[in-house]
């Protein structure tokens, strides 16, 4: 589809709403299972352009991964890479780009990495000169030698100390904290600065842990790995993704109604299941029990001004609110946000003007006000499902809002408009 068009409802929602698996936790759960030695199955897998990209690039690096339904099977090689040569194409996927550099650093031979031209413009010479001080050769070939394409001759990883700065992103560190047992002796990794969205560096923690793997986290200014652990293969179920949820509770919030995600409880691993906790302090009803979270509306939603360093992947569905709140929405210490998939600070500002609401923006977050009125409009997506996704929960309230590029989800939602569709 080249555009879609939104149509308002009339009702409030009320409805049980199935998200897919993680794509944060199903990107790590593949490359730890690939680590492992013996076939781990991975259920409740999420199918997606991300995850696609990095099963396909393990599969170029000699490693089985077979594709079943909403599953995988991984046959793992015990830390060996069997190809000595690849070039791997990731499209426009963080997650593959900055595991699968760090993984390469266990092969013997040379490898490049690149993808899309949005790729070529992330950064990710950061995370690769964090290797090069446990043993390996590699550097970027791309955009002001920071960027994509990168190269990368290993011989294996040697261990020691590496210092990674820590305000870009926390993949960098969840990247060599996934391989750092398999190098010759044990891995320091340390973090200049404070380290940006800490749950993420706690979700790989939690998944190492469950397969085997364990990490000494000196409250995010190190980590120490000890060589020589190593993960097991095993079945393991993938939870849904806390990210997507997010926009099913926000339409609950929007239109007074009430859904209910199953399978997605208080305990999750993902710290962008904070949404809810955002939400009742604007004003939602929020239900968590044992088998899953509820979010009702009270139709009445309050500004607030929050840090959300810690969860900025929710960002755009929180400004997607902001318009129908009482008071303005402000989001702080986001700078990371303009290292996406666009810069979703910018591309926020320049949407949400389309529709007649005013955006301030900083150099590292937005403030969004509320709107009397919202204007009609088509407005882009950058090929970036969060700007797809959370932009069409205007559409929920008000009439002609057009979605352009609405394929753009399939990075990681590839069904997201069929699911709101079976809301109305």
């Amino acid at each position: 589809m080249k555009t879609l068009k939104i149509q308002p409802m009339t009702t409030p929602i009320d409805a049980d709403v199935a998200i897919p698996g993680s794509k944060s936790i199903t990107n790590r759960v593949l490359l730890i299972a690939a680590l492992a030695d013996g076939i781990s199955h991975l259920n409740n897998a999420l199918m997606s352009d991300d995850t696609r990209y990095m099963a396909n690039a393990l599969r170029d690096l000699g490693i089985r991964v077979d594709k079943s339904d909403n599953a995988f099977r991984v046959y793992g090689t015990g830390g060996l890479i069997p190809a000595d040569r690849a070039e791997l194409h990731i499209g426009n996927s963080g997650t593959s780009a900055r595991f699968l550099a760090a993984y390469l650093g266990l092969g013997t031979g040379t490898y490049t990495i690149d993808g899309v031209e949005r790729m070529r413009e992330r950064p990710i010479q950061d995370l690769l000169d964090g290797l090069i001080p446990l043993g390996v050769t590699a550097r970027c070939e791309g955009k002001d030698g920071l960027c994509p394409p990168a190269l990368i001759v290993a011989s294996g990883l040697k261990g020691g100390r590496t210092t990674m700065n820590g305000s870009k992103s926390s993949q960098y560190f969840t990247a060599l904290l996934q391989v750092a047992s398999y190098a010759q002796t044990d891995v320091e990794i340390h973090v200049k600065g404070d380290l940006v969205s800490k749950p993420y560096i706690d979700l790989t923690i939690a998944v190492m842990r469950d397969f085997g793997i364990e990490v000494t986290n000196n409250n995010y200014r190190s980590f120490a790995i000890r060589a020589g652990q190593r993960y097991h293969s095993r079945t393991y179920q993938i939870e849904p993704d806390a990210s997507n949820a997010s926009y099913f509770f926000a339409a609950a919030a929007l239109t007074g109604g009430r859904v209910r995600v199953p399978n997605l409880t208080a305990q999750s691993i993902q710290g962008d299941i904070g949404f809810v906790d955002i939400l009742s302090k604007m004003g939602c009803e929020i239900d968590k029990d044992p088998e899953g979270i509820a979010v009702r509306g009270t139709g009445r939603l309050s500004g607030l001004d929050i840090d959300m360093n810690a969860t900025p992947d929710i960002v755009p569905t929180l400004c997607a609110l902001a318009p129908f709140a009482s008071d303005p929405i402000s989001v702080r210490n986001v700078a990371v946000l303009r290292l996406h998939e666009t810069d979703r600070i910018a591309a926020l500002k320049t949407e949400l003007n389309k529709l007649g609401v005013r955006v301030d923006t900083r150099a590292d977050g937005l403030t969004v006000y509320p709107a009397d009125h919202i204007q009609p409009a088509a407005l882009d997506t950058y090929d970036d499902h969060r700007m797809a996704m959370s932009l069409s929960l205007i559409g929920l309230k008000t009439p002609g809002i057009v979605i352009n590029d609405p394929d753009c989800v399939n990075k990681t939602f590839p069904t997201y408009f069929d699911v709101l569709n079976a809301l109305y």
